[in-house]
């Protein structure tokens, strides 16, 4: 009977430490699934340091104002000018301004977070767009609205190529919604300097939209930045515009300023 009672009380044992084992690996799963969940991913941490530094090239951190004339030339050779005053404030706070042509002068876009308004001198209330439409020649609205590309996209990146002899960093940015203006872009960048080089746009099937090149680098707003952007049209071939940036200044923007009441008065 005693060897019969130690027995027993050995197998109790036993078994108490497998309760207690499989109870304890329980409770560390989870813990553990969320530690290694936390841990970053150093392949997607480098390439959102590139996106948001060649961010920075091409616009301030603070808030700013630009004059931007567009110039489309169509395959027949005929030309369309337009003219805008934008006025942003991060990358979700923008107003846009027709100056030129004279007949759509007062015309106004508010952009804040991505909702997007258009306010029409002979409409009373504002006319909501998508960041997706056009806005003329092969400009959407939200190549003026909200051209940053950080925060709208997931960038990975994909290799490096050299382009005239320097080294290039080339992403692809894939959108974090339906409602940013791309879906899909894949976008060159200068290593040594996070200059953007050149950006190609697809639709959400795949297909390519247009490429565009950065070029004319000079000195606005306390950084060197690219004062042109030329976009060729991938589907019909011939057709081109040409953005040209000037007069870039640092300003302090009021939160007034990027609300529908406020642009209301203005009219």
């Amino acid at each position: 009977m005693r060897n019969y009672n130690h027995l027993r009380n050995v197998c109790f044992g036993l078994a108490t430490l497998s309760v207690l084992a499989a109870v304890g690996l329980t409770l560390s799963l989870p813990g553990a699934a969320v530690a290694q969940e936390a841990q970053p991913d150093p392949a997607l941490a480098q390439a959102q340091e590139i996106l948001r530094n060649a961010d920075l090239i091409r616009f301030p951190r603070e808030g700013f104002q630009v004059d931007i004339s567009i110039t489309t030339r169509r395959a027949d050779q005929s030309t369309e000018a337009r003219r805008y005053q934008v006025l942003s404030r991060g990358n979700d706070r923008t107003v846009v301004i027709v100056t030129e042509p004279a007949s759509e002068r007062g015309q106004t876009m508010l952009m804040s977070g991505r909702d997007l308004w258009v306010f029409l001198p002979s409409v009373s209330q504002p006319v909501r767009l998508s960041l997706a439409q056009r806005l003329t020649g092969l400009v959407a609205n939200g190549d003026l609205a909200r051209a940053n590309f950080a925060g709208d996209y997931t960038p990975k990146l994909l290799r490096s190529e050299v382009i005239d002899g320097e080294e290039h960093h080339v992403l692809e940015l894939t959108a974090v919604d339906r409602s940013v203006t791309y879906q899909r872009v894949l976008y060159w960048v200068k290593k040594k300097n996070a200059y953007p080089h050149r950006a190609e746009f697809y639709s959400v099937s795949g297909r390519l939209l247009k490429s565009c090149r950065y070029e004319n680098f000079k000195t606005m707003a306390g950084g060197v930045r690219p004062t042109r952007l030329v976009m060729d049209d991938a589907l019909r071939a011939g057709e081109q515009s040409v953005l040209e940036y000037d007069a870039m200044k640092l300003r302090e923007l009021p939160d007034k300023l990027f609300t529908k009441e406020y642009l209301k008065k203005l009219e």
